[in-house]
């Protein structure tokens, strides 16, 4: 393999990789300090669309994470971006909540239930019948399905919890329409990412701790992958995977130094 530039910015995954089930990972408090130490422009993503940037910060500062506002994104955000492009001052039906819908009306959406251009499909702990419903009725009707991120499942301190991913397939099932997902593995998502910071993927890392998302999508965007292991993918499991991260490593603490 060609020996790559040295990495001038980093893009991280929060769950698993800085938090883990709500409390932080040994060492990501220095990895963070470490960042802005540096002057190095970094992300924190997330597939996770229930929180808006603002509430993200106010979190991981309460775990003792120091992340500015504008050096997180979520698929939420990645999502309102990419609708704006598609169809600006459109409308959406959406299922989800607050990081979701103040995503997209920011980005000039109206969110409608009569006749709208899109079904957007988020994260959201409160999934109901009624609004499963409504959706399968307006994509039968021509919106078109659009959903955060593919994720089947997520964290919580009692065990996996149904996701976005879980939801959107049992809408394919009852109308037939595949949903069109934003969020991570879709390299969209990284290099908007990669936009914002004004960097470039031969000379940016990705760290993440689920092969099937964080590392397909570093790869496929072309940046230097990280997985490490205290997260969704164990080491057993790797090769399991026809594609391999670049580096394995136990926690993000082994990284800090790599900075």
């Amino acid at each position: 393999m060609p020996e790559r530039k040295p990495i001038e910015s980093w893009l991280t995954d929060m769950d698993g990789v800085l938090i883990h089930e709500g409390v932080p990972v040994p060492g990501a408090d220095r990895f963070i300090a470490r960042l802005k130490e540096s002057g190095k422009p970094f992300l924190v993503l997330t597939n996770n669309s229930i929180y808006t940037r603002r509430d993200l910060a106010a979190r991981l500062a309460r775990m003792g994470l120091e992340v500015p506002v504008e050096s997180i994104w979520t698929s939420a955000l990645a999502t309102a971006r990419f609708l704006d492009d598609q169809r600006p001052g459109g409308t959406a039906y959406v299922i989800g909540e607050a990081g979701l819908t103040t995503a997209l009306h920011d980005v000039g959406y109206v969110l409608s239930d009569q006749a709208p251009d899109y079904v957007v499909l988020g994260e959201t702990r409160t999934y109901s019948f009624e609004a499963l419903t409504k959706a399968i009725r307006l994509i039968n009707d021509g919106a078109r399905f659009i959903a955060t991120n593919p994720d089947n499942t997520g964290p919580s301190t009692e065990g996996a919890l149904p996701a976005t991913g879980s939801v959107a397939a049992l809408i394919t099932r009852a109308t037939g329409r595949e949903p069109y997902f934003v969020g991570k593995p879709n390299p969209l998502m990284m290099r908007t990412g990669l936009n914002l910071l004004g960097a470039h993927s031969e000379t940016s890392a990705m760290i993440g701790d689920r092969m099937d998302t964080d590392v397909l999508a570093g790869l496929e965007a072309g940046m230097e992958t990280f997985l490490v292991l205290t997260g969704v993918t164990q080491r057993e499991e790797i090769d399991r995977y026809p594609f391999r991260p670049m580096t394995v490593v136990d926690s993000i603490a082994d990284l800090v130094d790599r900075i």
